[in-house]
């Protein structure tokens, strides 16, 4: 199946857009700190998802997924932190952390359904 029609592709992508759209808001202080963390691990998670699927082995790409994963439990804290900072209110926080909770279900559906094609 093609990246792109994977939910969770989809959803990490929206959620990717939504980050971009939150840190805007940020104290220009955070640019090259928070904000770039936040980006970063956020993008990660699509990008992974694609060029795993690209692998030659379903191992390969259990692996970016393994990274995909990785980065989205990176991001439950950043959010935690733009939310003990003040960045984003309680509401937005549990917003995000919800859609990223769920990001990190399907990621872990699909890494399931994998493992046991090998």
């Amino acid at each position: 199946m093609n990246y792109e029609e994977l939910n969770v592709f989809k959803e990490s992508h929206k959620f990717v857009l939504e980050i971009y759209k939150i840190t805007e808001t940020f104290p220009n202080e955070e640019k090259f700190r928070l904000v770039d963390q936040l980006i970063r691990a956020s993008y990660s998670i699509p990008s992974n998802i694609a060029e795993g699927n690209s692998r030659n082995t379903t191992k390969d790409y259990i692996n970016y997924l393994y990274n995909a994963r990785g980065s989205a439990n990176e991001i439950k804290y950043f959010l935690l932190l733009s939310k003990d900072l003040g960045y984003i209110s309680m509401e937005r926080y549990l917003e995000l952390k919800t859609k990223i909770e769920d990001i990190i279900k399907m990621l872990n559906g699909l890494i399931n359904s994998l493992k046991r094609k090998i």
